[in-house]
C-alpha cells in the first residue's frame, strides 16, 4: 500500500498553557493537520500534564483532528472520558495494561481510532500481534515524559522495520513519530516511513507568526 502523506501535529506540550485556546487556533490557522496532546500521569512519566476537561474545552474551538497519547498506568479507567472530550485516535502504551488488545477494542467501541506507542526500549515485538488491530502505531524517538529532548538516531530503524510490518498487513495504518522533530530530523523520520510527525518545540518556539513556516519546514 503506498504511503500516506506527510501530516504534521504539533504537541501542545510545548505550547504557551496560559494560552492554550489561543495558540491551537493559531497552529490550526497555520495549516497544521492533527492536534497531538500529551497526557501524562506522573507515574508511568515523571510529569503530570492535562486532563479531560482541558482537552473537551480546547475541542469546542478547533475542528482538526485530536490525537491523543496516553503516557498513563493503567489506561482503561481514563478512555471514556478522553473519548467523550473529543479525542480522535486514542493511544497507549502496550506496557501499561494487561491486557492490550481489550484495552484497543475499548478504544474502537468508543469511537475513537486505536493506537499503540513503542517506547525507545520497546521492541517492535511487543506489538506485532496487535497491528491488524490498531489505525497507528507511535514511535517514540526520545523516552516520554518531557518535551524539548534531542532524537535518539537508533529508532530510525525501527521507524522502517515498523514500515515494514505496517505495509505486511496492506491497512493504512498511521506510522507516527515523536520526540525531537525538526526540520532535520523530520524528514529523515519520513524517509524510513512515518507519515505523522509529532512537533512540539520546533513549531512553538516560532512564536505564532511564524507557526506556518515552521509547519512548512516539517514538511520537507
Amino acid at each position: 500500500m503506498p504511503q500516506q502523506p506527510i501530516r504534521i501535529a504539533p504537541s501542545i506540550l510545548a505550547a504557551d498553557f496560559a494560552r492554550l485556546g489561543e495558540e491551537v487556533a493559531a497552529v490550526t490557522a497555520a495549516g497544521a493537520d492533527w492536534v497531538h496532546i500529551d497526557v501524562m500521569d506522573g507515574h508511568f512519566v515523571p510529569n503530570i500534564t492535562i486532563g479531560a476537561d482541558v482537552v473537551r474545552a480546547l475541542k469546542r474551538g478547533c475542528g482538526l483532528h485530536f490525537d491523543v497519547h496516553l503516557m498513563t498506568a493503567p489506561v482503561d479507567r481514563h478512555l471514556q472520558a478522553f473519548a467523550e472530550a473529543g479525542a480522535g485516535t486514542i493511544t497507549f502504551h502496550p506496557e501499561a495494561e494487561f491486557h492490550p488488545h481489550r484495552t484497543i477494542q475499548t478504544i474502537r467501541a468508543l469511537g475513537c481510532r486505536p493506537g499503540l506507542a513503542l517506547n525507545p526500549g520497546t521492541p517492535t515485538a511487543a506489538i506485532e500481534e496487535l497491528i491488524g488491530d490498531v489505525d497507528l502505531v507511535l514511535v517514540m524517538t526520545v523516552n516520554p515524559g518531557f518535551g524539548g529532548q534531542a532524537f535518539i538516531e537508533s529508532q530510525l530503524d525501527k521507524i522502517a522495520r515498523m514500515r515494514a510490518l505496517i505495509d505486511v498487513t496492506g491497512r493504512p495504518v498511521d506510522l507516527e513519530v515523536d520526540g525531537g522533530i525538526t526540520p532535520e530530523t523530520g524528514p529523515r523520520a519520513a524517509a524510513a516511513g512515518a507519515d505523522v510527525l509529532v512537533a512540539g518545540t520546533a513549531i512553538f518556539k516560532a512564536g505564532a507568526e511564524g507557526y506556518a513556516d515552521a509547519i512548512r519546514r516539517l514538511r520537507g
